[in-house]
């Protein structure tokens, strides 16, 4: 199938992936008095009198924006937010599909960082958490930073950690089937972006200690004049062995190649200088850094994609139905590193030892299990650090 063509005419048949739905009746007098005023005015007063209650009497408890500029829109880049709809009603439909989450798509005419916020800021009682997504680096960490310190209620950039804890997920059994240790391997990140950052941070957490980032320019490394804050500060962590070059130079001897990057950047020379029984996750979308084919005929022992044609589609969506799910059951103030990392071992253990293979290391996309464990497992986190409200 050519899913291209397929998908244009299928969204001009949809006219929209989502709609609104009642989940009252109004035709009679007494339903329409209950629903609306006068009986309204009660439910209103006790909002008025305590807000918290707007949880309690409204749908806000379940309802999350999911917000976008149009500045990053998958792959496609700066295509405004108009352009970027399709996209956001996927991810709504699949926010109700997998999480039961009611999701709105809120297109932003701006790329100011204040305007943004401050938009974002006015609208937040209207929700219990905040989805942001596709919004370019390095603006989108200022927009998520300000948002957190400034709202009550979880606010959660997608493309940094929902990309982060699938894939922390993703290399998890990777590992175990390749019979290596999180802080004994060398990592490799093409891509110093939102996701590749994020990555870079959540493996740091997670154990893995010589990471290696590279951008279009090369190599960062701490002392190198950038004018990117975000890889200024990154470069502190990382590439603790100081190399220089461009990504070739990397990759020799690595074990682990991520790829948040750019289609066939990779070639099998690459792949073959890499570390015996090596793992690449290429997750440039829609062309990969390098085929799947291509990696496992150069030597790679595992390699996953973005592609939900290839086995091992390392894909968000098993990410952030569930965990805003478990965070809105338990009325979250915030998603933390706690809750995240529940999500992405939960991920991981939906693989049982007896199903783990090279070309299954992740439950696939609309295994409904793995969306009920990362809710359990982010709902317990959520109560275990004391950010639940009930």
């Amino acid at each position: 199938m050519n899913y291209r063509e397929e998908s244009l005419k299928k969204h001009g048949e949809w006219k929209g992936k989502i709609e609104v739905v009642s989940r009252v009746e109004v035709d009679s007098r007494e339903k329409l008095s209950l629903a609306y005023t006068p009986g309204v005015a009660e439910p209103c007063f006790a909002i008025h009198q305590d807000i918290t209650k707007s949880f309690e009497l409204t749908r806000r408890w379940n309802t999350v924006p999911v917000i976008t500029d149009g500045t990053a829109i998958l792959g496609l880049g700066d295509i405004g937010p108009e352009a970027g709809m399709p996209v956001m009603e996927g991810k709504c439909a699949l926010f109700k599909a997998y999480g039961d989450v009611d999701a709105i798509p809120l297109c932003i005419r701006s790329k100011d960082v204040d305007e943004i916020v401050r938009t974002v800021k006015l609208l937040a009682g209207s929700f219990g958490g905040i989805n942001l997504e596709d919004i370019s680096a390095p603006r989108c960490f200022e927009i998520e930073r300000r948002l957190k310190e400034e709202l009550e209620i979880p606010v959660f950039h997608d493309d940094q950690h929902g990309t982060a804890i699938v894939l922390t997920a993703a290399l998890q059994n990777a590992l175990r089937l390749v019979g290596k240790k999180a802080e004994e391997v060398s990592v490799v990140i093409n891509g110093a972006g939102a996701a590749g950052i994020a990555i870079a941070k959540f493996l740091l957490r997670f154990g893995v200690k010589d990471i290696v980032m590279c951008d279009k320019e090369g190599l960062l490394c701490e002392g190198e004049q950038t004018n990117n804050a975000a890889h200024a500060e990154i470069a502190t962590l990382t590439n603790r062995r100081f190399l220089k070059g461009k990504l070739a130079d990397a990759m020799k001897g690595a074990d682990v190649f991520i790829g948040v990057s750019v289609a066939n950047c990779v070639t099998k020379e690459m792949v073959r200088s890499m570390a015996d029984r090596a793992i690449v996750f290429t997750m440039a979308n829609p062309v990969p850094e390098i085929s799947r084919e291509d990696a496992l005929e150069a030597g790679a022992a595992i390699v996953g994609t973005g592609s939900s044609e290839k086995p091992n589609q390392i894909n968000n969506v098993l990410v952030f139905p569930g965990l805003f799910r478990g965070a809105l059951d338990v009325r979250a103030k915030q998603i933390n590193w706690e809750m995240m990392f529940a999500a992405s071992k939960a991920i991981a253990d939906c693989v049982l030892e007896g199903e783990l293979s090279p070309d299954y290391i992740l439950p696939y996309a609309y295994d409904k299990r793995a969306h009920n464990a990362v809710a359990n497992a982010v709902s317990e986190a959520a109560n275990k650090t004391g950010v639940n409200q009930i």
